[in-house]
């Protein structure tokens, strides 16, 4: 099976003393994580906030939200995967969509990036979604299949294992509106059918596939009981200590028969 892997992405929110604070009101919150791993992506400047928390609780990882495919230069504002390293970050989220519309990254760039880590020793969270004209154009697939193939050209069949997949409708990002169950599921087994095809059944399905986009605690253990979810990539609820604790709970109940 699977292990459920959740994931706060807190994108431009909270300073270090911030990060401090809700880690202490997360940790009274959350208690004992022993079935589903939990990763916080906060920004670089509270990474070393969070550091020593991986020590607290067994199943508790830092991510970073970016990094450049370089290991250094003249690259100003950028980050390498080495001085992720050097930070005890463990994931790294590559090709969210804010960063695909607003900055401009493309498959290509988005490519580089999972390579370079993958050769760093990080773990990418590689994400993949369509806009709200692509899925009204009947494009899901298409687009789905474009960015799943071009984000992981050149990378091996063995190091699939170390990536973690995020579907995220761009459309239910941020909006409040969340892909029904029966939608989220279409596309992850899908994503998962194209791995097949770039690897094989068996490798396919040992890469987990989150959904990201809108999960709340309202909404979160329905997607977690689908049998291609294996987690959430969790944005604003994910600011509230005691929102990213429930979601926890409820992938954790979405284990129960």
């Amino acid at each position: 099976m699977r292990k459920k892997i959740l994931a706060a992405n807190w994108k431009m929110n909270l300073t270090h003393s911030e990060a401090e604070s809700y880690l202490q009101s997360f940790l009274t919150e959350i208690g004992d994580v022993n079935d589903v791993e939990v990763v916080i992506i906060p920004p670089f400047t509270a990474i070393p906030a969070l550091a020593s928390a991986s020590e607290k609780i067994q199943a508790l990882r830092i991510g970073a939200q970016n990094m450049h495919w370089e290991k250094s230069g003249a690259f100003t504002g950028e980050i390498s995967a080495t001085m992720l390293r050097a930070l005890y970050v463990k994931y790294v989220v590559l090709g969210h969509s804010e960063r695909r519309t607003l900055f401009g990254e493309t498959d290509e760039i988005v490519n580089r990036k999972v390579r370079a880590a993958l050769d760093a020793g990080l773990r990418p969270i590689f994400c993949v979604g369509e806009t709200l004209r692509e899925r009204d154009n009947n494009q899901v697939e298409q687009v789905l299949e474009r960015q799943v193939r071009s984000g992981l050209e050149g990378v091996s069949q063995k190091d699939f294992n170390e990536i973690v997949m995020a579907y995220e409708p761009c459309w239910a990002i941020g909006t409040g509106r969340t892909a029904t169950p029966a939608q989220a599921e279409q596309a992850h087994a899908f994503i998962r059918s194209v791995l097949s095809e770039l690897a094989d059944g068996a490798t396919a399905d040992r890469v987990r596939i989150q959904y990201g986009g809108s999960v709340k605690p309202d909404n979160a253990e329905e997607l977690m009981r689908q049998k291609n979810i294996d987690g959430a990539l969790v944005g604003g609820a994910s600011l509230d200590p005691r929102n990213f604790a429930q979601i926890i709970r409820c992938a954790e109940a979405a284990l129960a028969p």
